[in-house]
């Protein structure tokens, strides 16, 4: 589960994401709306925590515009719990509202809930296609137009890891630390070398694997 914390007070992004990682999921912030926005078109969140008063664009603001592209469930955020405000927040596209000050305990449980109603949250797939390209999980075989490409163990969790992560902006250390492991002793280079061996085995969808300049890389299609 991946969610994207938008509020402008750090402490209450970093009790959040606390809490979102304690659970095994993984935590992204922007701290106003324009940011929140901006992410929303790079990445892929399976719910939105989004405060409402915030400079530069306000949560509200925001939704509208995430709504114009995306139908990830969000639930507001806010220290007004004035009816008004919550039947906007509706109104506009938002799944649920939560008044401050809040349990993180019960943001938690809202966030399983409009998760499952919205059909649950993201199970895993055992085959991914892409084009020519073929990912089969279960049976950890690779195929490049139909003939079954010949990987590393290491190679193969790399590219399953990009295939899960389609879209999204992945830096070097996060491939080491979720590929190989936080204990890996090892530096960038490291991605960097089996990065290439598996573009090598990839042939002409290596074209996917998109170096991103000085950060890291992404798996596009």
């Amino acid at each position: 589960m991946k969610v994207l914390i938008v509020d402008d007070e750090e402490m209450i992004r970093a009790v959040l994401k606390e809490y979102i990682e304690f659970e095994g999921g993984e935590a992204d912030e922007a701290q106003d709306g324009m940011e929140a926005v901006k992410k929303c078109r790079d990445n892929r969140y399976d719910v939105i925590l989004m405060d409402v008063m915030m400079p530069k664009l306000d949560g509200f603001s925001a939704v509208k515009e995430i709504r114009k592209f995306s139908d990830t469930p969000v639930i507001m955020l806010s220290a007004r719990g004035e009816e008004y405000d919550k039947l906007f927040g509706f109104e506009i596209g938002s799944d649920d509202y939560v008044t401050k000050p809040f349990s993180p305990k019960e943001v938690m449980a809202r966030i399983h809930a409009v998760t499952k109603r919205a059909g649950g949250e993201k199970k895993e797939r055992d085959v991914y296609e892409f084009e020519g390209l073929k990912i089969d999980k279960a049976g950890r075989n690779v195929y490049v137009d139909g003939e079954r490409a010949e990987l590393t163990p290491k190679e193969y969790e790399l590219l399953f890891y990009f295939a899960e992560n389609e879209g999204v902006a992945l830096t070097r250390e996060r491939l080491l630390n979720q590929v190989w492991g936080y204990d890996f002793y090892g530096d960038d280079r490291t991605v960097d070398t089996h990065v290439k061996m598996l573009r090598g085995n990839l042939k002409e969808y290596r074209k996917f694997i998109v170096t991103l300049r000085g950060l890291g890389y992404k798996f596009e299609t």
